[in-house]
């Protein structure tokens, strides 16, 4: 016989205290996830000639949007009675420091706000909704990579009791069973989604279609989230004894969504790189020299 190996996980959250401040893990891998994505969006302006000015307007757009819509989501998909039900509740939907974000809600959000930027500052770029949020979705997956690290140093949003060995012992909640670490599957997944988009976007720009990217997102990040949760606790109490909990159905709608975009690619065969009618084309070797 021998003992089964188990992480005992007890990291604080707060990773110093500063008065009466705190830096917390969460909010550090929160705001690098959007740094990272702003300078993959400075390679994807540099590479495809857009106008490198919008950059810091974007990275506001995408960060108000993030932070708002996951907060809605949290406190409208998940717990409507408590935010709904009296003014305590309803003036803390403005608290997100309180803990309380959705991706689902953010992502909603996210769509929202670029469909706004695409027709602000789209027409005279050259670039479109589609293009945007093709672009977009590379950077989020990484971002999401982060995120659900930062959920795994709040000891939060974890799945069942486990034998396997990789299992986690949440300390700080006062867990004395192994559970599965799904904050490190989901980011594992989105670490790969990543990667894989960002290979296809390196070597295939030029012979993918428009809506390929995020068509491919949205079945590879919410299809994941959709069998993981399967091995999730209920974050609430309504979800208990359900077929699906609130994730999955949530999920369910950016899946076919996914498929959606991969048929709209196929039929509109648009170009993935922006197109410039009044520029000059500038050639791969040319981009390499100009980095």
């Amino acid at each position: 016989m021998f003992e089964m190996l188990f992480v005992h996980w007890h990291v604080d959250p707060v990773i110093f205290h500063l008065g009466g401040m705190e830096l917390r893990w969460y909010s550090l891998l929160f705001v690098s996830g959007f740094i990272l994505g702003w300078y993959i969006f400075r390679y994807f302006f540099r590479r495809e000639q857009i106008d490198e000015n919008l950059l810091d307007s974007l990275l506001f757009t995408l960060l108000i949007a993030t932070i708002v819509g996951a907060r809605l989501g949290h406190c409208l998909f998940y717990q409507p009675d408590y935010y709904l039900g009296s003014w305590e509740g309803f003036l803390e939907l403005f608290m997100p420091w309180k803990g309380g974000l959705a991706s689902h809600g953010g992502t909603i959000a996210l769509l929202i706000a670029m469909a706004w930027y695409a027709r602000k500052y789209g027409r005279k770029n050259d670039f479109d909704f589609v293009w945007l949020i093709d672009h977009l979705c590379i950077a989020v997956a990484f971002a999401g990579a982060f995120i659900r690290l930062g959920n795994l140093f709040n000891s939060e949003i974890y799945g069942d009791v486990t034998n396997l060995p990789w299992g986690f012992i949440f300390d700080l909640r006062g867990e004395t069973e192994p559970k599965h670490p799904t904050q490190l599957y989901e980011a594992g997944c989105y670490l790969l989604l990543g990667l894989f988009l960002m290979g296809l976007y390196r070597m295939k720009l030029d012979k993918v279609y428009r809506g390929t990217f995020i068509g491919l997102f949205f079945i590879g990040c919410f299809g994941a989230r959709f069998l993981i949760e399967f091995i999730k606790e209920p974050q609430v109490g309504f979800e208990e004894g359900m077929a699906l909990n609130m994730g999955q159905l949530l999920s369910i709608p950016f899946i076919l969504l996914g498929i959606g975009f991969l048929v709209y690619a196929w039929k509109k065969k648009l170009p993935a790189r922006a197109v410039h009618p009044q520029k000059p084309a500038r050639t791969e070797t040319h981009y390499a020299h100009a980095k």
